[in-house]
């Protein structure tokens, strides 16, 4: 028998969730890295002279940022996403960051003016999405 308080009642889906900026930050991830390194492949003769960084620094480059966006698009898929594949993903972003000025800084890929800025940029872009992911790990 059914009680009267449970009848017609549907479980809430989609309702508040404690990882829902985790998400955000995982799958904002995904879509500026992955854009980033189809970018590096498809457009690399262009960005070549534009960024004045070789295309054997632009081809792996992106292939690794491909990948890596997969990789963050299957975390940020679980059910429960897992406290470490996030805290790899935060560490790694904060990496890049750092290992972006460190580059520009060292001038260790003879970029131009405007390569030199888009490095710095996109290190800015990305420690930012670390900062947000970490934030919502630990509002989990």
């Amino acid at each position: 028998m059914t009680s009267s308080q449970n009848a017609g009642t549907v479980p809430v889906t989609g309702a508040a969730r404690s990882d829902g900026l985790l998400r955000f930050a995982l799958v904002a991830d995904v879509i500026l890295t992955g854009a980033n390194g189809i970018g590096y492949l498809v457009l690399a003769t262009v960005l070549d002279s534009f960024l004045g960084v070789n295309l054997s620094v632009q081809y792996p480059v992106g292939v690794f940022l491909t990948v890596y966006a997969l990789w963050v698009l299957v975390v940020s898929r679980q059910e429960n996403i897992n406290r470490g594949a996030v805290l790899a993903i935060i560490t790694l972003n904060v990496t890049w960051a750092v290992a972006s000025v460190a580059t520009v800084a060292v001038d260790a890929l003879t970029a131009t003016n405007i390569g030199d800025g888009w490095i710095v940029f996109q290190g800015l872009v990305v420690a930012a999405m670390g900062a947000l992911q970490y934030v919502g790990l630990r509002r989990m």
